[in-house]
């Protein structure tokens, strides 16, 4: 892993599905970077690509064409080097393994030894909250103890980077809130860039260093804005009331709507 290089390097990347009644362009010239342990959100309109990108970064799809990178190496050797983590809006737990075998399953997978796979899920299952809940099974879970199950499986290998395609989407309100406050200190624990699909504009707003706004398809960055919040990492939940964090997602509601969000940090493409 080369430290001094972003977290995701994007350049001129396009991605072309061809269909029967012909080609489909999901995404076309994008253009991105994302810094070691920034929190990037990607939002937009259902089907304008957002997680057609974020399975490209993970080497779950390949490009059409462009460059993509991950602290500074192609895609799929990133992907065999287990320089990420991802997170998808279903759990995805196996059912007939505990919440700690679920969350040592990547460091079985990779030969761990079993006392070292012991101390890190334990670790793992403090830092999400859940260590009285190591050997219940996912079925006697909420959704919400599931997904942070999932953070807690994806961040095994401690990895630098973060991939999550709505995580929270299928959570009511509240526990949903509580989440995002849960994933920012996780975030702020481990130092991992992050990068969120999310179609929640609060959502985005609440967590995010920048928010990267993408237009309809074919898939193109539109904006990019950063947020102006106080408290970065740490932010806490007396946010949600603040008038800058109002402001930002007045800004995020305006750039999605085609508008211009003028002084508040907003870079149109």
């Amino acid at each position: 892993m080369t430290e001094s290089a972003p977290a995701v390097a994007i350049r001129g990347l396009e991605r072309t599905f061809p269909t029967a009644a012909g080609d489909v362009h999901a995404l076309t010239g994008i253009d991105l970077d994302v810094r070691p342990g920034e929190f990037v959100s990607l939002i937009g309109p259902s089907g304008c690509g957002k997680s057609t990108l974020l399975r490209l970064i993970a080497d779950l799809d390949r490009p059409t064409s462009g460059e993509l990178s991950v602290f500074g190496k192609p895609a799929p050797r990133a992907r065999v080097d287990q320089d990420y983590g991802i997170a998808f809006q279903q759990a995805g737990l196996l059912p007939w393994r505990t919440v700690a075998d679920n969350v040592g399953l990547p460091l079985q997978l990779h030969g761990a030894r079993k006392a070292d796979r012991a101390a890190r899920v334990a670790e793992l299952l403090d830092m999400v909250g859940l260590a009285e809940f190591a050997g219940r099974f996912p079925d006697q879970l909420s959704g919400g103890m599931q997904q942070r199950v999932a953070i807690a499986r994806a961040l095994a290998e401690k990895p630098k980077l973060l991939l999550m395609d709505e995580p929270f989407g299928a959570l009511d309100e509240m526990t949903r809130e509580k989440m995002q406050s849960d994933l920012l200190r996780i975030r702020a624990e481990t130092g991992a860039a992050v990068v969120f699909v999310t179609h929640s504009i609060p959502e985005a707003v609440y967590l995010s260093d920048r928010v990267v706004v993408m237009s309809p398809r074919p898939g193109r960055i539109s904006g990019i804005l950063e947020m102006r919040l106080e408290g970065g990492a740490d932010r806490g939940e007396d946010l949600r009331e603040d008038e800058a964090y109002f402001a930002m997602v007045t800004a995020v509601r305006e750039a999605l709507h085609g508008g211009e969000p003028a002084g508040r940090g907003v870079e149109t493409r």
